[in-house]
């Protein structure tokens, strides 16, 4: 008897079976256009949002400085969502 692991996997074996097509030239430019602009996202919103961290360490304001660790975490996270939303379209319209 096949544990559910092992049924899982059988299972994505049966999707996968050949029906990928190769990523062109244009895609992958893309793909690799979109990364950028989100990397660029993702690095100004981290600047901003550390130079208000240390302002709150500097200030001793302990709660507005952990708000703000969990706001960088909540942005980051944010902001690869919308980078693999947008590279789904990229290769959804290619």
């Amino acid at each position: 008897m096949k544990s559910a692991y092992e049924l899982a996997m059988d299972r994505l074996k049966e999707q996968d079976s050949g029906d990928e097509k190769p990523i062109s030239d244009e895609t992958k430019q893309a793909l690799a256009a979109v990364d950028e602009k989100f990397k660029a996202k993702i690095a100004e919103r981290e600047i901003f949002l550390n130079q208000k961290l240390e302002a709150a360490l500097a200030s001793g304001e302990m709660q507005d400085a952990e708000a703000i660790r969990r706001q960088i975490s909540s942005e980051r996270v944010r902001l690869e969502e919308d980078r693999e939303s947008a590279k789904d379209k990229v290769r959804n319209a290619g």
